[in-house]
C-alpha cells in the first residue's frame, strides 16, 4: 500500500532564524505598514491568548463527534485524545517504538541522538495527540453499555484496545501567526493506504481552524516522496519558512521541508468544516 506520511518537526536552525526577521507581506505583495509600538504588543497579546485557550482545551477531539469513528469496507478504527505528560507507561512504550519502526532507517546514524529528543518531546505538556485505536466487539459493545448509563467511556488511551497510530500536534507561533504544528503523525503499515491519513489532517484542519489558529504546518522528509505528493494533494505548499525558501544555499544542505497550509478567514475554516 501507499507509504502515508512520516511528520516530523525539525527544531528550528539557522534558516529558520533568518525567515523570521524578514518583514511581513501584504496580500497583494507590497510592503505592510510597520505596525506601532501599541499595535505590536496588542497582536502579541492576542495571538498568545489563543495559544493559551487551545492549549488549556481538555479535548479538542470532543468537539468533533463525526471524527471519532473511521470505518471503510468493514476495517473500523476509533480516536482518542491524549495528553503527553498524562500517557499511559504502555502507550508512551508503544509510540517509542512506532516512532523506532518508522522512522530509524529515514535518520540513519543520526537517529540514537533524534531519538532522546523525541522522547523528551513526546511527553512534554503542551504535547496533544490523537491516538488510532481498534477493540474487539465486545469492548465497543461494554463502551457503548457504560455511555449508556452516563458513565465517561471515550477518550482513555486505548484502555482494552489495541493502537495502530499516533498523531502529536502543538499549538505554537511561526512568524507571529499562531498556528498548529503536527509534531509527527505515524501509522502501523497495517492501516496504511485505506485513507486514515487524510481523515486525520481533516480533523487536524478542523482543530486549528475551531482554535483560531492561522495554519496547519509540518515538517517532510525530501526523500519521502510520497508523503509530499500527499500533501500537496491535500493543499499544503512549502513555508516561507523552509530552509529552500529562506536561503536555497542552506536548503539544498537540508534533507526536510517545512510545509503549511493556511486559514486566512473564518470562511476559509467553514468551508474546511463543510468538507
Amino acid at each position: 500500500p501507499l507509504l502515508q506520511p512520516a511528520a516530523t518537526r525539525q527544531r528550528k536552525g539557522p534558516a529558520m532564524a533568518t525567515a523570521e526577521n524578514k518583514r511581513p507581506r501584504s496580500s497583494g505583495g507590497g510592503v505592510e505598514r510597520p505596525l506601532s509600538r501599541k499595535e505590536i504588543l496588542v497582536r502579541k497579546k492576542a495571538i498568545k491568548e489563543l495559544i493559551r485557550k487551545a492549549v488549556a482545551e481538555k479535548d479538542h477531539l470532543a468537539h468533533f463527534p463525526d471524527f471519532h469513528k473511521y470505518e471503510r469496507s468493514g476495517f473500523s478504527i476509533y480516536l482518542e485524545s491524549g495528553h503527553g505528560n498524562q500517557l499511559p507507561v504502555p502507550t508512551r512504550k508503544y509510540i517509542q517504538n512506532l516512532l523506532k519502526a518508522n522512522m530509524k532507517g529515514t535518520y540513519g546514524s543520526e537517529w540514537p541522538s533524534e531519538e532522546k529528543i523525541k522522547r523528551r518531546e513526546m511527553v512534554a505538556p503542551e504535547a496533544r495527540y490523537i491516538l488510532i485505536c481498534q477493540y474487539a466487539d465486545s469492548d465497543i459493545a461494554k463502551c457503548f453499555m457504560k455511555q449508556d448509563s452516563g458513565v465517561e467511556c471515550a477518550h482513555v488511551t486505548c484502555r482494552g484496545g489495541r493502537l495502530l497510530g499516533f498523531v502529536h500536534y502543538r499549538f505554537v507561533v511561526e512568524e507571529d501567526v499562531p498556528v498548529l504544528y503536527v509534531y509527527e503523525l505515524q501509522l502501523e503499515s497495517s492501516v496504511q493506504g485505506k485513507g486514515l491519513g487524510k481523515f486525520l489532517m481533516q480533523l487536524i484542519e478542523l482543530i486549528a481552524c475551531k482554535s483560531q489558529m492561522g495554519a496547519v504546518m509540518l515538517t517532510v522528509q525530501k526523500s519521502n516522496t510520497d508523503a509530499m505528493a500527499f500533501y500537496n494533494n491535500l493543499g499544503y505548499v512549502i513555508s516561507s519558512t523552509s530552509p529552500s525558501q529562506v536561503d536555497p544555499l542552506i536548503g539544498i544542505h537540508r534533507s526536510y521541508e517545512i510545509l503549511c497550509k493556511t486559514f486566512e478567514s473564518e470562511a476559509k475554516c467553514k468551508l474546511e468544516e463543510g468538507n
